[in-house]
Parts: structure tokens; sequence; C-alpha cells
């Protein structure tokens, strides 16, 4: 059953079109991963999602109702909490602060203690920084701080965007394990991602964006296995050379 369900979505940014008739799903329970070069206008998709960015046409449908347009607090009351890229959290604000701020929406103020302790076993590391000033974290510890602070409000849907960047090899493996639990846990993510081979990893089906349009969807593990992402996303020269191009629905490529 589809949770989040986005048809025919345009976006702009004045006169630049950054989405040309963007659709997709995303399966209650379930990662699916947007993968695309800079500019392809996956970020966008978030934007739009969370409402930053308010589109032109088309249709978001969460849960059963239309959220197209609606303010970005009414989107996370519904139930979807975004950690953007470059993790913008209150830098001033301490560790703790930051994560009661994510539990702004609640109305259940009984239970926001039992999930800071839920967020500290994800991330031991915030515990022991928790009356520290999130501006004096490193970079992998914002990053842990921002998905925590995004699980306190509880939401049904998390929107992900580059979790990765800029961590080290360490710490990325970390994040994704994290990211694996959330979806045994009955967490459904939409992430964005450059590191295109973790990013399948972990997703259950996958779309793929070039210029503002999805041009290649299918599950994870067939992705992975496509010869032309595996030599323009996983790295693998020579692997399009190699092996017919495969689609599933979008022929654009």
């Amino acid at each position: 059953m589809a949770l989040l369900d986005i048809a025919n979505l345009e976006a702009s940014y004045g006169p630049v079109q950054a989405l040309r008739g963007v659709s997709l799903s995303v399966a209650e329970g379930s990662i699916v991963a947007l993968l695309g070069a800079n500019g392809a206008g996956k970020t966008t998709v978030l934007k739009s999602i969370s409402g930053v960015v308010v589109p032109e046409r088309g249709s978001i449908v969460f849960a059963g109702a239309a959220i197209s347009g609606l303010y970005p607090d009414r989107i996370v009351t519904a139930g979807i909490s975004h950690v953007p890229e470059g993790r913008e959290t209150f830098t001033a604000r301490t560790v703790q602060e930051n994560l009661t701020l994510g539990s702004w929406p609640r109305q259940d103020r009984g239970a926001i203690a039992a999930d800071l302790d839920r967020v500290f076993e994800l991330f031991p590391i915030l515990r022991d920084r928790r009356t520290q000033r999130a501006g004096q974290l490193s970079g992998g510890q914002q990053q842990m701080l921002a998905i925590s602070r995004a699980l306190m409000a509880r939401p049904k849907l998390m929107l992900l965007d580059e979790p990765s960047l800029g961590l080290a090899p360490l710490l990325v493996r970390e994040i994704f394990a994290v990211i694996a639990n959330l979806r045994q846990d009955g967490m459904t993510i939409l992430l964005v991602e450059q590191n295109a081979n973790m990013a399948l990893e972990v997703a259950d089906y996958g779309y793929i964006m070039e210029t503002g349009r999805i041009v290649m969807e299918d599950r994870a593990d067939v992705l992975r296995g496509n010869p032309t992402v595996q030599e323009f996303y996983l790295g693998i020269a020579g692997a399009a050379e190699a092996g017919p191009r495969r689609y599933k629905r979008r022929k654009q490529w």
C-alpha cells in the first residue's frame, strides 16, 4: 500500500523549471531511493513534499489526503519529517534542546522521554553530548542529531536528503545501518543520496532522475544489476558496454 503518491509534479525557481512531470510512489514500511546527479531535481522533490517549495502542477497525496500547497507545519503535523541536506541543526542550542524542538507538534508529552531514550540508543554519542551546543558537534554527530530530531516528531514518513554528505566512510556505514534499522522498526523513508551503492543496498525500490524527470525506476536489486546504473552511478567502468540497458516503464533514458 502506498503511503505517498506523487503524480505529474512540476515546480520552478523563477524561470528555471526544476521538476518536469515527476511521478513516484513510496510503499508503507519501505525505503525508496531517489538518485541522480547534482541539479537533477531530487532535493526539490523533497522540498515540495514538505511544503518548502510550492509546486505549480501535479498532486501529492500522503496517507490518502492531498497535501500539496499546505504549509510546512501542517505537513509535519500530518506525519512527515524532513532531514534536509546540510543537517540545519540549531547550532546555538544544545543537543537536548534540538531534540525537544523536534517533538513540538506532539500532544503526548508523557511519551517524549521514552523517545529521547530511543534516539540515545540509536546514537549513544548524543547522550554523552546532550548538554553541548549543536554547533560544537562534528559533521557526523550533527547528522545523527538531525535524524534524531526528525524522529522526535514520531513521523510516518521520513525524508532524508544526502545523509552521507561530507562524512567519513566509517560514519557513513553507521548512518546507513541506522537507516536500515529504522525500516525494520516500520519507518517509511524516501532517501535522496549521492552514494548510490549504499542507497540501493538499503532500499527496496529506486528512482533515477535526470534534468527534472524520472528516467528509470525498478526494484533496488534490479537497478544495482543494471549496466547503465553500474557505469554511471556505481562507478563500474565499461558496465554499460558489457550488457544491454534494461528499463521498467520509464523509456526516456
